[in-house]
């Protein structure tokens, strides 16, 4: 299948220019992923799953101006969003060099002037207060919201890629929390509008 099918079964509706940028980052990420080995996704169809995973949010979300992915890693889901957000400034918080090096050169091979990388842990990123911060597969809620307090205020929204566990996790954090969770396949994403 190509991208523009994987899209269209979610039905995530994008413009022809920004699925061509998708294709060649998935291109891009699967010639890295061979020598640096970035992410478990081996295969071009395997970085498709992946870039659906990244982008279904876009089905109901409020679309940012502003967004930090606390975590990139290889890319998902900070630098999938940035192309598929061209407007929104993305800023993607990740510590490891050699997935440093990669990010920075896709924004830039892709042409992504709405990207920054920051070489950093989150907790050291030093920004105004985001309008929706996102990670995925990076540590406990709680603890996500505890390292972002600097960055965020009454407005941010969150966005969390989770498996399972986020029904434990939302527990202790619930009663300060304005949140959905929409469920998809084994995939649960917990959409935080707002913090008391």
């Amino acid at each position: 299948m190509n991208l523009s099918q994987y899209l269209d079964n979610e039905k995530i509706i994008l413009e022809d220019k920004i699925i061509v940028k998708l294709e060649n980052f998935a291109s891009l990420l699967h010639e890295w992923n061979q020598i640096h080995n970035l992410t478990g996704a081996k295969t071009i169809d395997a970085i498709y799953v992946n870039i659906v995973d990244s982008l279904f949010p876009l089905t109901f979300i409020e679309i940012p101006k502003t967004l930090l992915d606390v975590g990139t890693g290889a890319g998902f889901p900070g630098l999938v969003l940035a192309i598929a957000l061209p407007d929104s400034k993305v800023v993607l918080a990740e510590p490891l060099k050699k997935r440093v090096s990669f990010l920075k050169y896709a924004a830039i091979d892709l042409g992504l002037p709405n990207v920054s990388v920051e070489a950093k842990r989150v907790e050291k990123v030093e920004h105004e207060a985001f309008e929706l911060i996102s990670s995925r597969a990076v540590t406990n809620t709680k603890l996500l919201l505890d390292l972002t307090k600097a960055i965020s205020d009454s407005q941010t929204e969150y966005l969390f890629y989770k498996g399972s566990r986020v029904f434990d996790e939302i527990e202790d954090v619930q009663h300060q929390l304005d949140y959905d969770i929409v469920q998809k396949n084994q995939r649960n994403y917990l959409y935080i509008k707002g913090q008391e």
